[in-house]
């Protein structure tokens, strides 16, 4: 019965594993259709490429930082319980690879590639693992502190913060150090519009995130015993919260309609576990809101280029989910209890605060040595042509 229990639960997060591999096919094709023709390529590279060099950096440093261990053993010794420890290892590498994946949409059309694959490889070793250890490993005694303070730990069950909230926090300072794309604000005052580039591929990136979201949150159980359908419904509701949402404030706008799920989404992650289903509607309809609110003030207003709007996206709508734990999980609003708003705003602090002193340290650090923006004539010719030598649909046959 050990044997089979051991099997099953290996299983069980393998196959969430395989789920939020394919989220990242996902945020390859939400990209895609919303960047310009001319960086499509780019975009379909950066997270496949990103993602690689975030399981070797993970597997060798980041998991230990996070975890206090290390696969530096006999295969032998890795087989134990069915490997189990070895795909906890891959389900929360797909955690891991979603930072740069997520940073990647911010900074696309205008980014070196080089320059963002060591980013990659300093935040999947080192930023992320040290918060991840904090909040989901106990590291430093700060959850403990956390509930001497509050009488309850700091509550992210899939990653609102963890992982949205830190990826957009740390997108930000790397868009800001950046700066806008070419004549995309013009000296008098105006804007250039730049509309995705396709539809469809936006619209299936989207949804191949919304499917993949239900291995990134039920199997956050780990265990096969630990399973909860209330997190699946919690998903869905807060999904199409989103959406209906974003289809309401952003005017039947296609971009909106399929970033509003991903808000929502996005916000339920942390108490998708304690939130009454009616709840995650209500939390996930405010993230679709907020999203289309506040990727316009900043495109429009404010003039900060955040290309797939990753900061409203992730960071915000992250950020709010680490609250909303503290309000829609309490008893008094139907959740199951056992939260507290006060430590969901501490650890959601430390989690930003973490993530814009990280990002802006080792973005600032590449743009004083190396540089981290292509040229005006890189970007103008694309980054498809100026940095991988081919385009997505090239122009002619061959002749021969």
């Amino acid at each position: 019965m050990d044997a089979l229990t051991q099997g099953a639960n290996a299983l069980f997060i393998l196959l969430g594993a395989i789920m939020v591999l394919a989220m990242h096919a996902g945020f390859a094709f939400l990209e895609l259709g919303t960047v310009r023709k001319k960086n499509q390529v780019n975009a379909l590279i950066k997270i496949l490429v990103d993602f690689s060099v975030s399981t070797v950096v993970y597997f060798l440093v980041g998991y230990g930082v996070a975890y206090g261990t290390h696969f530096f053993v006999s295969a032998e010794t890795l087989s134990a319980k069915s490997g189990f420890e070895l795909v906890r290892f891959f389900f929360l590498l797909t955690f891991a690879a979603a930072i740069p994946a997520i940073i990647s949409g911010g900074i696309a059309e205008r980014a070196k590639f080089w320059p963002q694959l060591v980013a990659t490889a300093v935040i999947v070793g080192f930023v992320y693992p040290l918060y991840e250890g904090i909040a989901w490993n106990k590291a430093f005694g700060i959850q403990d502190w956390i509930a001497s303070v509050t009488g309850s730990e700091f509550h992210d069950f899939a990653g609102s913060v963890v992982v949205h909230a830190v990826g957009g926090w740390l997108a930000f300072p790397a868009v800001l150090l950046l700066g806008a794309r070419r004549n995309r604000y013009r000296g008098d005052g105006s804007l250039s519009a730049h509309p995705p580039s396709n539809i469809p591929f936006l619209a299936l990136g989207a949804w191949v995130l919304c499917v993949g979201w239900f291995g990134f949150n039920v199997m956050s159980a780990q265990t096969i015993d630990k399973i909860s359908g209330l997190v699946a419904v919690n998903s869905l509701m807060a999904m199409v919260g989103g959406t209906l949402a974003a289809l309401a404030l952003g005017k039947n706008d296609p971009g909106f309609v399929y970033n509003g799920p991903l808000a929502g989404l996005v916000a339920v992650c942390a108490g998708s576990d304690v939130m009454h289903p009616l709840g995650a509607l209500a939390v996930g309809g405010i993230a679709g809101a907020m999203f289309v609110v506040m990727f316009t003030l900043t495109q429009n207003k404010w003039k900060i280029d955040d290309v797939l709007g990753v900061w409203p996206l992730h960071g915000l709508c992250g950020t709010w989910g680490g609250l909303a734990v503290g309000i829609f999980g309490s008893k008094a609003l139907g959740g199951i209890g056992g939260v507290s708003l006060i430590a969901q705003l501490i650890g959601v602090v430390i989690g930003v605060v973490w993530a814009l002193v990280a990002g802006a340290v080792v973005y600032g650090t590449l743009k004083s040595t190396v540089g981290i923006r292509l040229t005006q004539e890189e970007e103008y010719d694309g980054a498809d042509i100026s940095i991988h030598r081919i385009s997505a649909t090239p122009d002619r046959e061959v002749t021969w």
